[in-house]
C-alpha cells in the first residue's frame, strides 16, 4: 500500500497552452529598457558543451554550486555532440532545483522581468542542416531591438529580436526555468509547476519537493494536490505526526475528497493504529471519486495485515 499523491495529479490537474508571438519590450513601455538580471555568473562554452555551460550559468545563479565540467558529464552525449533537452531536465532535478518549461513563447518576457534568466534551445543552422544551441536569457534592449544571451564564449551577447525570434522557434520555442524551492514562475499555471514538484517527489526527493509544495500553496491555498503532496513528503521523510496532523487538518478544509482519508489511513496504520486505519479506508470509500478503486485497495491490505 502507499499514499497517493501521482494518482491525484493526473486527476486534479490539466491543461494545455498555445503558441503565440514573444510581444516584445517597446521602448518607453511598462518594463525598464534597458534591462539585464543582475548576478549571472558567465561560463564561455568549449567545443559541443553549451548545454552545461548554459545549465551551469542556470543553477548557479539559483544557488547550486557547479561547474560546466561537473555537468558535463552528466548531459553530454558524445555521440550526439550535444545534450538532449530531457538530460538537461534530469540534471536540474538531481541537483534539487525545480525545472519549469515555459508554458508558451509570450511567457519569456514576464520570467526575465521577474529576474528569472531562461534556458532556451536555438537552431542557429537551417531546417534540414540544424546547428543546435543553448543560450541563457538575461534581458533586453528594446531601443536597439535587442534580446541580450549569455551565449558562446560571449556574456551579455545582443542578438536582433526577429533572429532570436526565428532561431528559437525551430526548437519549438523550448525554454526552461531553474528555480529554487521557495521560488515560483512569474507566470506560474497551478498545473505546470505541480507536475514539475512531483517530479522530484516521484524521485525520492521529499526534503526538496516538501518547500516546493508549501510555496505552492501560498499561492494556491485551494490546491488539493498540492496539498496532497505536503502530506505525502512528510511521510515519506518520516515525520508520521506532522503528517497525520497535516491530513487530517487538509481533511477539515476538504472533507469529501477520499484521497485525504484514505492518505490518512495509511498513516494510521504505520503509527500501529489498525482500527483508526480501517475508519479512515472506510471513510475514503465512501466519498467515492475517480480513485475509488484505490481506496477499496487500501482497505482490503489494512484488513490483511
Amino acid at each position: 500500500m502507499r499514499l497517493l499523491v501521482v494518482a491525484v495529479l493526473a486527476v486534479v490537474l490539466s491543461g494545455c497552452a498555445g503558441r503565440t508571438g514573444i510581444g516584445w519590450p517597446r521602448p518607453e513601455g511598462r518594463l525598464p529598457d534597458p534591462y539585464l538580471i543582475a548576478e549571472i555568473p558567465f561560463y564561455p562554452q568549449k567545443v559541443h558543451q553549451c548545454g552545461p555551460a548554459a545549465l551551469a550559468m542556470a543553477l548557479n545563479w539559483s544557488g547550486v554550486s557547479v561547474s560546466p565540467q561537473d555537468l558535463s558529464v552528466e548531459v553530454f552525449t558524445p555521440s550526439r555532440k550535444g545534450s538532449l533537452q530531457s538530460a538537461m531536465i534530469a540534471a536540474v532535478r538531481r541537483h534539487g532545483r525545480i525545472a519549469c518549461l515555459l508554458a508558451e513563447p509570450a511567457d519569456l518576457i514576464d520570467e526575465v522581468a521577474a529576474g528569472h534568466p531562461v534556458v532556451v534551445l536555438q537552431n542557429l543552422g537551417l531546417s534540414w542542416i540544424p546547428l543546435w544551441h543553448y543560450a541563457v536569457v538575461v534581458g533586453w534592449d528594446a531601443a536597439a531591438g535587442d534580446v541580450i544571451l549569455h551565449s558562446g564564449t560571449t556574456p551579455f551577447k545582443p542578438t536582433a529580436f526577429s533572429t532570436f525570434e526565428r532561431t528559437w522557434a525551430r526548437s519549438g520555442f523550448w525554454g526552461m526555468l531553474v528555480l529554487p524551492p521557495s521560488r515560483l514562475p512569474a507566470t506560474a499555471k497551478e498545473t505546470d509547476y505541480l507536475a514539475a514538484v512531483s517530479h522530484l517527489e516521484r524521485m525520492g526527493r521529499w526534503k526538496i519537493a516538501l518547500p516546493a509544495y508549501r510555496t505552492a500553496l501560498g499561492r494556491w491555498p485551494d490546491s488539493l494536490a498540492a496539498t496532497v503532496g505536503i502530506g505525502v513528503c512528510l511521510y515519506r521523510s518520516g515525520d508520521l505526526a506532522s503528517a497525520e496532523a497535516h491530513f487530517r487538518a487538509a481533511i477539515e478544509q476538504f472533507p469529501r475528497e477520499g484521497v485525504l482519508f484514505n492518505n490518512l489511513a495509511q498513516v494510521l496504520l504505520e503509527q500501529g493504529r489498525r482500527d483508526e486505519a480501517l475508519q479512515a479506508a472506510g471513510q475514503a470509500i465512501e466519498c467515492g471519486g475517480p480513485l475509488k478503486a484505490h481506496f477499496e485497495q487500501t482497505l482490503e491490505e489494512i484488513r490483511n495485515r
